[in-house]
């Protein structure tokens, strides 16, 4: 602990955003960046807790204290090598990841002013590629080939780890490009594709193989790899099967987030094909991380309007949530930076009917509820509030979540991780699930 009195005498300092007024006019990432001086002041009040409560909730087990510590001091290397000896990928997580560890910090807990890991840990990780501290290793192979089905986190987390074991990986993406969801699903705003890019190609240099465009539903020679990891994510979204669901201008979240990443990308949409939000006015159904990043993009496209709604209640407006106590994970409101952008949120409202003329979406019928305990227990029971009403739409966006795959009974030697095994979850939970999975099929092929 480099400065023991930080804490008591640097308040917490976020980098923060760029103005509205200028970023809903692009596609570049939202956050910005502190200067070196703000950064390690900003590292130095970590605690060195007795009890590092942030290792213990990170899915990755980050040394938070330990690299805050050596940033604090200026040793950028070392930082680097604390940080990626269990994070693989920092340039994701500390760009996109909630910080388990941030509402874990004792500092949190004290005055709501936790430690900033996550900005640290991704000033840290590009000052290692702009400092030239990465650079590609090649492992020395042991015979034996894996391969991997899915190159988004997990699928990429796990064939990282496997590869530097020694193993040959070939990873098999049905898409043009690695990256799963956070190619396809994140926004460039909150993540830029160019960032993906850099790792992929070390990944490639050290060895690991891509077959992109390439869908595999069943291997007919298994016996070509020692071992075989399942990592397809959630593919099924929610679906909301009500009356009107196939006028045109309802879409799934991911079918607007997908094409328009790809059309920054460079590929192209027939007028017919292209989803966008451009003079309408936006219904989002679903209160979540997804629906919060459509409202983002919907504004970007020049959306006339974007309205909100989730079926549950209004989560509490706080740090704290005297209902979900620590060292549960704090469901309280959260506003995003989409949500600064502008746009009408509501809570407990359910979607009855999608209302449409000529085929197309032109509103949806949608009925206030309360939500009241159940007699017999389990699930509170929804009850009507009010007549139902209409709210103008000619674009719907259903980001209501995923459902968790089925799988069959798989051979021995085939391993599933990340969402295809455990359901939704966040990138940091898939990335630790693929490290784990790695693990598993290393003492499955070594008995070690």
């Amino acid at each position: 602990m480099g400065n023991p009195k930080a804490f008591l005498e640097i308040h917490r300092q976020e980098a923060g955003y760029r103005p509205i007024h200028d970023r809903i006019h692009d596609f570049g990432e939202v956050e910005q960046t502190l200067n070196t001086h703000q950064r390690r002041e900003q590292a130095s009040r970590c605690m060195d807790c007795g009890v590092p409560f942030c290792h213990w909730a990170c899915p990755l087990g980050n040394k938070a204290p330990e690299w805050n510590d050596a940033l604090y001091k200026g040793d950028w290397e070392l930082a680097y090598e604390l940080l990626t000896s269990t994070n693989p990928f920092p340039e994701f997580t500390g760009r996109i990841c909630p910080a388990l560890c941030e509402k874990a910090c004792v500092l949190n807990l004290f005055n709501h002013e936790a430690t900033t890991n996550r900005e640290d840990e991704c000033a840290i990780i590009e000052a290692a590629f702009r400092e030239g501290y990465i650079q590609p290793h090649q492992p020395v192979r042991n015979g034996k080939h894996v391969a991997v089905i899915g190159a988004g986190p997990a699928g990429l987390a796990a064939a990282n780890a496997l590869n530097q074991m020694g193993y040959a990986v070939t990873i098999f993406e049905k898409d043009e490009a690695a990256g799963g969801l956070l190619r396809y699903g994140i926004p460039n705003f909150k993540l830029n594709k160019a960032i993906i890019d850099r790792r992929i190609s070390i990944l490639e240099q050290e060895g690991i193989e891509f077959r992109f465009n390439t869908e595999i539903s069943h291997f007919s020679h298994e016996s070509d790899y020692s071992a075989i990891v399942i990592a397809t994510g959630t593919p099924t979204a929610r679906d909301l099967p009500i009356p009107g669901r196939d006028l045109k201008g309802v879409h799934f979240a991911l079918e607007l987030l997908a094409q328009q990443n790809r059309v920054l990308a460079g590929k192209e949409f027939a007028k017919e094909e292209r989803i966008t939000a451009k003079g309408k006015d936006v219904l989002v159904i679903g209160g979540g991380d997804t629906g919060s990043d459509c409202i983002g993009t919907a504004h970007r496209q020049g959306a006339k309007s974007v309205t909100q709604i989730e079926i549950m209640p209004k989560p509490v407006e706080g740090p704290t949530d005297p209902k979900n106590p620590w060292p549960n994970f704090p469901r309280t409101l959260k506003t995003t930076s989409s949500h600064e952008e502008g746009c009408i949120r509501r809570w407990n409202i359910n979607t009855l009917e999608f209302l449409g003329k000529d085929g197309r979406l032109t509103g949806v019928k949608v009925q206030e509820i309360d939500w009241e305990p159940n007699p017999n227990g389990g699930r509170p029971l929804m009850v009507e509030k009010g007549k139902p009403e209409i709210i103008k739409a000619e674009l719907v966006l259903l980001a209501m979540g995923f459902l968790k795959p089925e799988h069959p009974e798989y051979p021995k030697n085939m391993f599933i991780c990340g969402d295809a095994a455990n359901g939704a979850s966040l990138v940091v939970r898939a990335m630790a699930s693929g490290i784990d999975t790695a693990r598993k099929v290393n003492q499955f092929l070594t008995g070690k």
